[in-house]
């Protein structure tokens, strides 16, 4: 979703269109080159650290294999034609297609279902699936940069082993520095991203490609013959080790996640000419290096190095393990600010730490929740194997739900037939349903985690969403129909000079705070804006589709500022924009009425009663709407109200 100095969420027009500079056809693929190193840098993170551990899980884990030539054929083969289902045929090909104006992800996908499709019967369900891929992104973000940041600094115990004992210490000391200048925002360092991790992928595949040539009938694994034979002669053993295979494919989901930044093209040009060949060339390296020596199995990253290069070589892997994370971490300020636009996060402070990109963001609690949450991770569980028991689960299970998903689309909205839908998606369903349940072996030792943390998120974002929704429908129904109000107060009421706009989550009815002001105040503005925010299922609206006006009459106005679901609502900027109003707003003769709501318990609950009080805490810690809508603090009245959900 982003050049490299930005975060998920922002857009880069390049990604969509050439710009007029670029119509020559060198200019086209000049900028075609930059995205896809810039996609490097920030999409392949996850999935470019994966060899730091997957093949090494894969023998000495959990589930461990035999260390001879067939088993290590077997997994390479597997890893190889994984990638080419999951990754390639999956993401790349199929599910890229499935974009919401330019912008991708799992929230981006429902948001254009429930806007295109007239198939109410199942949109709920849906909706929910969407919901808990996104609660297990979570916990995916919480476990992949423990994983990763770990993995990378125990090559100092194969580097350096007197060092061993400071590998946790560097760690937390690594995550704790990450997590500090998150709020300084990543412009900077953003814009090494691409070359560190284009450095890293070429260092790893350089490594692996010396190690095939000592052995290069390790070439023979990408037939796919050798991934069946390995089930043959496996059976469920196999099957279990597809847990750990895996590993060889987490990050795929974001691709799809960071599409609207760079487009399908490049993100397709890296993964085909870059990532895939790295990978592979390092998955081939470190199996011939073991059938030379099965001690390597140790660290075959790391081993596959000569021993003056594996110092350095921690460097790197470490730079590109911060990447990854930091990665991770800006997704999560994305996934959540898509999340309150889209009503299923209450408003949370969102600092803006660039004045030139509106995409780069900073959310301090989910950043601190996320450090805290990461960093009992990597001292409750100390080794990066014993991370990898929690990782793969929250993974495969959004890439499951992903299937469900892209489902509705190829039959929805696409309109394919059956012919070519059905064998496409069985072959979806199989892979991914076969990898989640090899993935559920691991819930004693540590996939629990995961799967706990989709729980309580998935738990807190549908409360939620029911409650504002119970709430919207308690106040419309209690709410004074605006044109009775109008004639009876209209012309009774003192008018005063200025504008007064009271904003409102139902765009029918007299507002709460506007009734409170009359009746303790007893004036009424010239000029009276009753707004409404409403957040489009787009990722993008117009400038000239922002505002839509409605004229009540007698000074009073109805509006309706749009934004997409990848916009910051910027109140007072939309109505100074409008002029078509009474004329234009003048700051500082507007005042901004708002209404805090005080949940009441009702004597028919429209939710269990630890629902409601878990939501009634989450609508007293959320985010003022003064400051989520950029409102000027000396222009703010707030008046309370009372509802029963």
């Amino acid at each position: 979703m982003f050049p490299v100095s930005e975060p998920h969420g922002s857009r880069d027009p390049a990604a969509d269109s050439t710009p007029t500079d670029q119509h020559h056809p060198h200019g086209r693929e000049a900028a075609l080159w930059k995205l896809a190193v810039g996609a490097i840098g920030i999409v392949f993170g996850d999935i470019g650290t994966s060899p730091l551990y997957a093949f090494k899980e894969t023998f000495a884990g959990h589930h461990p294999l035999a260390l001879d030539q067939e088993h290590i054929m077997g997994v390479i083969s597997l890893m190889f034609w994984s990638m080419m289902a999951v990754v390639t045929l999956k993401y790349v090909t199929i599910i890229m297609r499935a974009d919401n104006k330019g912008e991708g992800g799992s929230l981006a996908l429902l948001a254009l279902i429930n806007r295109s499709s007239g198939q109410k019967k199942w949109t709920a369900g849906i909706v929910l699936l969407g919901v808990f891929a996104t609660a297990l992104f979570y916990g995916d973000s919480m476990i992949t940069p423990a994983v990763s940041v770990l993995s990378a600094v125990e090559g100092i115990a194969v580097a350096a082993p007197q060092f061993s004992g400071w590998i946790l210490p560097i760690a937390v000391g690594i995550l704790v520095a990450l997590f500090s200048i998150q709020r300084t925002g990543t412009a900077r360092v953003g814009a090494m991203f691409g070359p560190i991790m284009l450095g890293y992928f070429a260092v790893i595949a350089t490594l692996g490609t010396l190690s095939v040539i000592k052995t290069p009938e390790v070439l023979w694994a990408l037939l796919p013959s050798y991934a069946v034979n390995f089930f043959v002669i496996d059976g469920f053993a196999a099957f279990l080790a597809l847990g750990s295979v895996v590993l060889a494919v987490t990050g795929a989901e974001a691709l799809y996640a960071d599409m609207g930044h760079f487009g399908r093209k490049p993100i397709r040009v890296s993964w085909l000419w870059f990532v895939l060949p790295a990978l592979m060339l390092n998955y081939m390296g470190q199996g011939a290096l073991l059938m030379r020596d099965a001690s390597a199995l140790q660290s075959p990253f790391y081993l596959l190095a000569p021993e003056w290069l594996r110092l350095p070589l921690v460097g790197v892997a470490t730079m590109a393990a911060i990447i990854a994370s930091q990665a991770v971490i800006t997704g999560a300020f994305s996934v959540t600010q898509q999340g309150i636009q889209l009503g299923f996060i209450p408003r949370l402070r969102i600092s803006h730490t660039s004045a030139a990109t509106a995409g780069q963001i900073y959310i301090p609690l989910i950043n601190w929740a996320l450090m805290i949450a990461i960093i009992l991770l990597v001292l409750t569980f100390q080794t990066s194997s014993n991370l990898t028991a929690a990782y793969g689960i929250a993974v495969t299970g959004a890439m499951l739900i992903d299937n469900f998903l892209i489902a509705v689309v190829l039959f929805g909205l696409w309109k394919w037939k059956k012919r070519y839908a059905v064998p496409l998606l069985a072959l979806f369903f199989v892979v991914d349903l076969a990898y989640f349940s090899a993935n559920l072996t691991k819930v004693p030792d540590g996939g629990w985690f995961p799967l706990l943390a989709g729980v309580v998120i998935f738990t807190l974002l549908t409360t939620w969403s029911k409650g504002r929704r119970l709430m919207v429908e308690r106040m419309r129904e209690a709410a004074m129909p605006i044109k009775v109000f109008i004639q009876s107060a209209a012309n009774s009421a003192t008018r005063v000079k200025g504008t007064a706009v009271f904003m409102t989550s139902t765009p029918e009815g007299v507002p709460h705070a506007l009734l409170h002001n009359l009746k303790h105040n007893k004036v009424l503005h010239e000029r009276v804006i009753l707004l409404t925010v409403k957040i489009a299922d787009q990722p993008y609206v117009d400038d000239k589709d922002r505002v839509k006006l409605d004229d009540l009459g007698q000074g009073f106005h109805r509006m309706k500022i749009l934004y997409g679901f990848m916009q910051e609502a910027d109140v007072p900027a939309a109505l100074q924009s409008c002029s078509t109003c009474g004329g234009a707003f003048n700051m500082m003769d507007t005042s901004f009425f708002l209404s805090r709501q005080t949940l009441l318990p009702s004597e028919n609950p429209g939710m269990r009663i630890w629902r409601e009080k878990l939501f009634a805490w989450m609508l007293r810690n959320a985010e003022s709407a003064m400051e989520f809508f950029r409102l000027p603090t000396n222009r703010v009245v707030e008046l309370g109200s009372q509802v029963e959900i």
